[in-house]
């Protein structure tokens, strides 16, 4: 207990150190850079911005709260890691999650490891780290990889070393993005696995990858189900779609429209007069909500 509240009390006095502007740190070779570089320091929540360059996009509003709960109890157990920008300014490298949960429960104050951080370095820090969790999505995943390759300009057998993965498992979870953007949306929201979507990626045409999609929906299909259903496909020689009647510009513009807003494939008929209709499919009862949300939001 005495260790714990000395190391507290040494992360309060350099909090203090570093809004001496006297003691304005920019980089290792500064005075008293020593001090601060590496070591838990207590920064206050409105000194830190969230990192630009942050993978996650999706953050579950439930299992937030239940952060916020535990660190009400516990406090924050692990330390969030911050880059500094300027006097008193910080920038998040990892631990959004935590940094949320704080200020949702009114916390003042968080534990933060600091860097010395460029632009490229924090960017592929916080890719690297976010590789690492556990509760990523797989195109979350796939994205932050692609962003390594655009951006940090890695290769895959560099990204192999980095994240400590085989280059074969970095390489699948790339060839992921080459589904049919409602397929990727599927996979983040839960609706079909990882396993699902590379069984669907062996389909190159992406209007046939979504007729697959929604049989894996509306048949609950299994991994396997869906492999097989694939291989008859490629069985059957079916490389091009059926023909159908040609829809007007305008109708062809906003069907991909609403289809990726709704997260399905919208199906619309019409007639010789001019007159059609517009099908929402779904797939479950959370699924027709989710729907009904949508629609009532765009009112």
């Amino acid at each position: 207990m005495a260790k714990a509240t000395q190391k507290q009390a040494l992360g309060r006095g350099l909090s203090a150190l570093l809004k001496d502007p006297s003691n304005d740190i920019k980089s290792v070779q500064d005075k008293n850079a020593d001090k601060v570089i590496g070591n838990i320091v207590e920064l206050e929540l409105e000194a830190i911005e969230i990192n630009p360059f942050q993978p996650r996009t999706n953050f579950n509003e439930e299992t937030l709260r239940e952060l916020a709960s535990s660190i009400k109890e516990l406090g924050v157990i692990q330390p969030i890691t911050v880059r500094k920008l300027d006097f008193n300014k910080y920038q998040l490298v990892s631990g959004e999650r935590r940094f949320r949960a704080s200020k949702l429960i009114g916390l003042s104050t968080i534990p933060a490891y600091i860097r010395i951080a460029n632009d490229q370095e924090s960017l592929e820090m916080a890719l690297v780290e976010n590789i690492q969790r556990q509760d990523l999505d797989p195109i979350e995943i796939a994205l932050s990889y692609q962003r390594l390759i655009d951006e940090i300009q890695l290769t895959q057998e560099q990204m192999s070393e980095r994240v400590g993965k085989k280059r074969s498992t970095i390489a699948n979870y790339l060839r992921l993005l080459k589904l049919d953007p409602i397929i990727q949306t599927g996979m983040r929201d839960g609706f079909i696995s990882m396993g699902h979507g590379r069984a669907i990626i062996n389909i190159e045409d992406q209007s046939h990858q979504l007729d697959i999609y929604e049989k894996i929906l509306s048949d609950k299909l299994s991994v396997r189900d869906t492999e097989s259903l694939v291989k008859n496909y490629h069985n059957k020689g079916e490389t091009k779609a059926p023909e159908k009647s040609e829809l007007p510009k305008f109708i062809k513009n906003g069907v991909k429209e609403f289809s990726e807003y709704f997260g399905h494939k919208i199906n619309v008929k019409v007639s010789k007069n001019g007159k059609g209709t517009i099908n929402i499919p779904f797939h479950s009862e959370e699924d027709f909500n989710r729907i009904k949300k949508l629609v009532q939001s765009a009112k």
